[in-house]
């Protein structure tokens, strides 16, 4: 066994192997604080055939005993699919390990990383990373690493690495950054509508901060490291391949430059056909490697047209953003609508309004916890031309979704100044790139539509990268094929004034701080034309909300009035529910928050409420209920579970010896109030009442 340290913000973080999981590949047990993640890499060891992709999976998974909870579902057990949370550190893991697997490498390879046990400060997602890196460089598996990852923060001015949760709740920005010593491969996170600048310094103080995690890697990989299996060079016949080039070349590159994409795909298509049936003869069987061929030239010849020619795909420039239309308003039963469209990809997003009682509830190892603005991203079959069954989300469309839900949430108004619960739906209706950013774009318009007072209008731009040794071209607003056969997909959201939300993914081995600090700029100037288009549509929100909204009427009540509200086992703001259909959420203060779409309803509950509410007021007269007889007066209940007293001497006008001989227990009469003393007893008099008649 090996056990190795060092130190980040103040704690000790160790790696070790060699003791757990002595079966996988490569096993690391890593710990931060009181956080405990064992992650292990396994591979089959059988080569898949016939595949241009890498066959990786990585899988995240929270177990409940780790902070000393159980579940809470029925079987009390770990069950059903991933959580949100889960799905995407799975992702955050995969991507900066994706791109340093060698060339060719086909063997199926599987990283799993399970919290053993989560400190309350401490999240697990970044020691995960660094754990996965380290489980592949001490295994046989073949990986160019190691690479780190970190969580940057700010407070105060001062960045902070790998913050805790309580530093995290005063930060301006999150940003999570993995990379090697000289490269950065991986970002995402949020910022406080910071500069380009500051977001920049953000990720090179984080790309800094790997430094001693890399040491601690190397030092693990000298003492533990496994001879890593050979990869072998794949066949490549070249006799084969330049026949192939040379029936195709000309016409591919005349294909892929067809501007729209239906029509270049199908160009491409017919010609892969026409290729296949040219050369059926000769190489009878071997259409797939026909395909791959053309696949690889198709990639060649987009690259080449960029760097050599200096011309994109569809004729634009490296910085021209596609053809913008906006719409708002589109659907008139729905709060909010919009339509965003930007060249091939179209968004329809949809804002509604709930009460807190729509909120989603979250529960996790953690605790229970509860979002009042949500958004939800779909991608459709059709937006590609597929057929394909409808299924739950994919990771890729809740990804998709938190990267937007993110760009979005910080215009969100503070649910004490707006007490709606808010869900964005995000249909992509076609696709060719960038359709995350779209959806930014149509959920900041649709919440405008629907009178939501955000803070401020959010765009957001995919961002790619064509290098070629010391060629190197950024691309604005990529298409899908330019993502495909490009280096970087870079995704910047945020306002006028700056960034809110950021993902960056790339292929290669890693990019300089210029070539991100000119991205960053580049989808700036991108950023600030998409916003200026959206504004000729609609530049503010609507001043009310739709028609078809819930109206919010707030009420303050005693809290002490909050059991009489509730009543014994809820009965009586049941009942409220019930029968007039609102929607009402109560909380310690007092407050209460009644939600309804039709006005009359509202009333009549504000009128229920006030009517088991009420404080009683000196100089109002009541009919209540004698409750009980006493030598010296009789109690009366002149509200729900409110009583007071009338003193014998305020029964009658005249003198009165016995309480009994005027009223009785159940009796209903008539009484004023005449005095509230310091402990909150009130004085009645029947007397009183009587002289008012």
């Amino acid at each position: 066994m090996i056990k190795l340290k060092t130190q980040i913000n103040d704690m000790a973080l160790s790696l070790e192997t060699g003791r757990l999981a002595k079966q996988s590949n490569g096993a690391i047990l890593a710990s931060l604080g009181e956080t405990v993640v064992l992650v292990t890499a396994v591979t089959s060891g059988k080569t898949r055939e016939g595949i241009d992709y890498l066959p990786l999976m990585v899988d995240y998974q929270e177990r409940f005993y780790g902070s000393g909870r159980i579940p809470g579902n029925y079987f009390r057990r770990e069950i059903g699919r991933p959580s949100e949370k889960e799905t995407l550190t799975s992702r955050l893991i995969d991507r900066p390990l994706r791109p340093r697997f060698p060339k060719g490498y086909a063997l199926d390879t599987q990283i799993i990383a399970t919290v053993l046990s989560e400190d309350a400060e401490v999240d697990p997602d970044v020691v995960a990373i660094t754990a996965a890196s380290a489980a592949l460089c001490v295994s046989d598996i073949p990986f160019d690493g190691p690479i780190a990852g970190v969580r940057v923060g700010r407070v105060d001015g001062g960045f902070i690495v790998n913050p805790t949760r309580t530093q995290l709740s005063n930060s301006d920005l999150n940003i999570i950054v993995a990379g090697t010593r000289n490269t950065i491969i991986m970002v995402e996170g949020w910022s406080a509508v910071l500069s380009e600048q500051e977001v920049l310094d953000a990720i090179f103080f984080g790309q800094e901060s790997l430094k001693p995690l890399l040491d601690l890697q190397d030092e693990l990989i000298e003492k533990s490291g496994k001879p890593k299996i050979t990869v072998p060079e794949p066949d490549v016949d070249i006799d084969f391949t330049k026949k192939v080039r040379e029936i195709a070349e000309e016409k591919l590159l005349a294909a892929i430059q067809i501007p729209f994409k239906v029509e270049r795909n199908e160009g491409i298509r017919r010609l892969k056909a026409e290729v296949w049936e040219a050369l059926a003869e000769e190489y009878p069987g071997r259409e797939q490697e026909i395909s791959d061929c053309m696949k690889i030239l198709e990639k060649d010849l987009m690259r080449n047209l960029i760097i050599k020619e200096k011309r994109r795909i569809d004729g634009r420039t490296f910085e021209e953003v596609r053809p913008i239309s906006c719409s708002v308003g589109e659907l008139p039963r729905t709060h909010g609508s919009a339509v965003f469209t930007r060249g091939e990809t179209q968004v329809l997003a949809v804002a509604t309004l709930g009460s807190s009682e729509d909120e989603q509830r979250i529960e996790s190892p953690g605790g229970q916890q509860y979002k009042h603005f949500m958004l939800h991203y779909n991608f459709t079959p059709y937006s590609v031309g597929e057929v394909r069954p409808l299924r739950g989300p994919a990771r890729r469309d809740i990804g998709h979704g938190v990267l937007a839900e993110r760009a979005l949430a910080g215009v969100i108004p503070p649910a004490d100044d707006f007490s709606y619960t808010i869900r964005i739906v995000a249909d992509v209706l076609e696709s060719n790139g960038s359709s995350s950013m779209a959806t930014v774009c149509g959920g900041s318009l649709a919440m405008m539509d629907a009178g939501i007072p955000i803070r401020d209008m959010v765009a957001g731009v995919a961002m790619g990268l064509i290098k070629e040794n010391d060629d190197i071209i950024i691309l604005s607003d990529i298409l899908g094929d330019e993502d495909h056969m490009g280096d970087m997909d870079f995704k910047v959201a945020g306002t006028e004034e700056g960034i809110a939300a950021l993902q960056m993914d790339i292929k290669i081995s890693g990019i300089s701080r210029d070539i991100l600090g000119k991205a960053l700029m580049q989808a700036r100037d991108a950023r600030r034309f998409i916003l200026s288009k959206m504004k000729e549509v609609i530049d503010h929100p609507r001043k009310d909300l739709s028609q078809y909204a819930p109206k919010i009427i707030t009420l303050n009540i005693n809290p002490d009035k909050i059991r009489d509200l509730i009543g014994p086992g809820g009965k009586n703001i049941r009942a409220i529910i019930a029968e007039t259909g609102v929607k009402i959420d109560v909380n310690d203060s007092g407050e209460v928050n009644i939600f309804s779409s039709s006005a009359e309803a509202a009333e009549d509950a504000i009128k229920r409420i006030k009517a088991l509410t009420k404080e009683p007021e000196i100089g109002e007269i009541y009919v209540g209920t004698v409750k009980k007889i006493m030598d010296f007066g009789a109690f009366v209940e002149i509200m729900p579970g409110t009583d007071g007293l009338v003193h014998i001497s305020q029964l009658e006008n005249r003198h009165v010896k016995n309480v009994k001989d005027v009223v009785a227990e159940g009796d209903e009469v008539r009484v004023k109030v005449i005095g509230i003393d310091q402990q909150g007893r009130i004085k009645l008099s029947r007397r009183a009442a009587m002289n008012d008649e």
